[in-house]
């Protein structure tokens, strides 16, 4: 399943069924579990660590070094999960000793052509990056958030599970579970209600996370009395802890 003309490090470990195809280079210190299929031209370097099911199309670079200037060659890892569409021209480079050392992404997420995870990520599961979505270093994605395509995202920024930001959203901020954002800078444009229907949210979690909202961005309370009177008063719903647990963890501030 090893094309004749891809280039394999003796040191890598590919499993049974493993495909790569013509003039692709896996370095030493690679391993990539069965049923995930390499396409051509793409590169990908270790300490790297690939799932099951996964389909990286022509281009990518895979598990590079980090573009850090403290980088000094350590060797931090990039561990991918199972299930992952990685397309065209997709970065995705390794962690720094400065942060836990490793970049992350999970299970079953759809990341489209051109876009860039820097070191340091930790990408959850079921999320989708459109085209040329870039992240910069440090940044922690939740399950399920949708990024629009160009959305720019700043260093130690966090993006809340299912989130959803719109088409050249520069983020600068946190962005809570939940929510929508657009805007240069972005700002907050409502529930993503659509998106939570979609994923089977019960009507009684809908209602409570729509008061939720209403209390944090439309009450005009600051962020801290908004967050104890979601304690006091709306906490009972599993969202809306999630919600408020973001909100206590949060340290740059969130988009408005």
């Amino acid at each position: 399943m090893i094309h004749q003309q891809a280039l394999v490090d003796p040191g890598a470990m590919l499993a049974t069924g493993v495909e790569v195809g013509p003039f692709s280079v896996i370095g030493p210190d690679v391993s990539i579990e069965a049923g995930t299929v390499i396409g051509p031209h793409v590169v990908i370097n270790g300490p790297t660590r690939i799932g099951r099911d996964n389909r990286i199309y022509q281009f990518a670079s895979i598990g590079e070094s980090p573009q850090d200037k403290k980088y000094a060659g350590e060797p931090t890892e990039l561990v991918i999960g199972d299930g992952n569409t990685i397309r065209e021209g997709v970065t995705i480079n390794r962690g720094t000793v400065q942060d836990r050392g490793c970049t992350s992404v999970g299970d079953d997420n759809w990341i489209m052509a051109y876009v860039h995870i820097a070191h340091d990520c930790d990408i959850g599961s079921h999320t989708i990056f459109a085209n040329n979505a870039s992240l910069a270093g440090h940044v922690r994605v939740g399950d399920h958030a949708i990024l629009g395509g160009f959305t720019l995202v700043h260093q130690f920024c966090t993006i809340g599970a299912h989130a959803f930001t719109a088409f050249g959203s520069v983020i600068g901020k946190d962005v809570p579970p939940f929510v929508m954002v657009s805007g240069h800078p972005a700002h907050v444009h409502g529930l993503n209600s659509e998106g939570l229907k979609r994923r089977g949210f019960a009507a009684d979690s809908l209602r409570a996370l729509k008061q939720a909202y209403r209390t944090l961005y439309r009450s005009g309370l600051p962020l801290e009395q908004a967050l104890s009177r979601l304690q006091t008063e709306q906490g009972g719903d599993a969202q809306v802890q999630h919600l408020i647990g973001f909100l206590q963890q949060q340290t740059r501030g969130i988009v408005r």
